[in-house]
């Protein structure tokens, strides 16, 4: 059995994100729960997805240690979620960093040097997603950036995860999130 865990701010993608990995893990024959957390998320709130996959899966919640991967929309969110990640486990991280609002109130500072304090202590894979979104033609596909970069941990082929990609997006917005993708599965 596999754990992930999709974590952001809410408005980022992350729920497209999740039904993106159920989709083609459910087409590749895996049982997959998946489970949505919101808080606030309408508000820039925290929001985290959990998604279990396996020949039997009982329950989609994930347990501090358990998650194998926890993709992140942002780096305080990584931070925040670390305890759930298992000790061998991956972090795919955007760059990008968001003011949560105590930050914006004044009530508290961003953390300096959060990427190499987490590159520190586990295995992150880190981008500038938002860049790559932009470069792909929009910056709301951070999400597809992030999907792609998870890709790499994955056997699944490109066209497995393009197929998916082509049930779950808007036909007007495919060929811009294939590209979004493809930008994330292949920086180096």
């Amino acid at each position: 059995m596999k754990n992930l865990m999709i974590v952001g701010v809410g408005g980022q993608g992350s729920l497209l994100a999740s039904k993106l990995l159920g989709h083609l893990l459910l087409s590749k024959g895996y049982d997959v729960k998946v489970s949505e957390v919101h808080g606030m998320s309408q508000r820039g709130g925290s929001v985290v997805t959990y998604v279990r996959f396996g020949d039997k899966v009982y329950s989609p919640v994930i347990d501090k240690g358990e998650a194998d991967f926890i993709v992140s929309f942002e780096l305080l969110e990584s931070a925040r979620w670390l305890p759930y990640l298992r000790p061998d486990g991956t972090i795919v991280t955007n760059t990008q960093q968001m003011d949560p609002m105590p930050v914006i109130t004044g009530s508290a500072v961003y953390p300096d040097h959060l990427l190499e304090k987490l590159s520190a202590s586990v295995h992150c894979d880190a981008l500038d997603c938002l860049s790559l979104a932009r470069q792909a033609g929009s910056s709301k596909a951070v999400n597809l950036v992030l999907m792609g970069r998870l890709s790499r941990y994955f056997e699944f082929s490109e066209e497995d995860w393009f197929r998916s990609i082509e049930a779950c997006v808007p036909p007007r917005f495919i060929e811009l999130n294939k590209l979004a993708f493809s930008l994330g599965r292949h920086y180096q």
